[in-house]
């Protein structure tokens, strides 16, 4: 039967991730990295040989310096593409996890939405509104048992107020009578004489030079 429809394959390795993928590249644009600071060095020493150097020996050093910005420019462009190659992996390494993210958020919320529902069975919005209802109707209640109880028993049931108000004002007006000063407080104040006050009358006696009675 094997030599009619043949052996299957055995299986190869797994293919690299796109990590592993992205971490080789990177290391051979690091290699790159380093060989071009390398000819760097070595185009800068040509070049001051250049400026002291004259004749055949000149012309060597030129051709060698041609050479390493050969190399340069090889290597900066293998590194510009590998930098592009990584650029991509990266980028397809980022939309694989944004799409695993993407099916775990939908998983978590397709468990919520069927957890959501459940607990909504669990509740009854008819049996809401009535409960919402009968406390509206119980507070009702209570506020006028609370009136009830408020009020004064010894109240009349009719009262004029027009009484009321004349009532007040003479009980204003003894208030302001109570308030006067008593008299017997008041300072008691020599009475205001009604005729000028007369001149002492003038002795007969006749007096001295100091005063004094004169004698004989």
């Amino acid at each position: 039967m094997k030599r009619v429809f043949g052996q299957k394959k055995a299986p190869g390795p797994p293919p690299p991730s796109l990590s592993e993928a992205s971490s080789s590249i990177g290391k051979r644009v690091d290699d790159l990295d380093f060989k071009i600071s390398k000819l760097d060095e070595e185009f800068r020493g040509y070049k001051q040989k250049l400026q002291t150097t004259k004749g055949p020996a000149k012309a060597t050093y030129q051709k060698r310096a041609m050479e390493v910005l050969k190399r340069k420019r090889m290597y900066e462009q293998q590194r510009d593409q590998l930098a592009n190659q990584q650029f991509n992996v990266e980028s397809a390494a980022f939309g694989m996890e944004s799409v695993k993210d993407s099916i775990t958020t939908v998983a978590a919320m397709k468990g919520a939405n069927m957890e959501f529902k459940k607990q909504m069975k669990q509740l009854n919005i008819g049996d809401v509104e009535d409960m919402v209802d009968d406390l509206a109707d119980l507070m009702e209640d209570m506020n006028e048992v609370n009136e009830i109880m408020g009020r004064s028993y010894a109240m009349p049931d009719h009262i004029d107020e027009a009484d009321l108000e004349a009532e007040l004002d003479m009980l204003g007006e003894d208030l302001e009578s109570s308030v006067a000063e008593p008299s017997y407080l008041e300072p008691s104040l020599p009475a205001q004489p009604t005729k000028a006050p007369s001149a002492p009358a003038m002795s007969a006696t006749r007096v001295d030079e100091y005063g004094l009675p004169l004698v004989g």
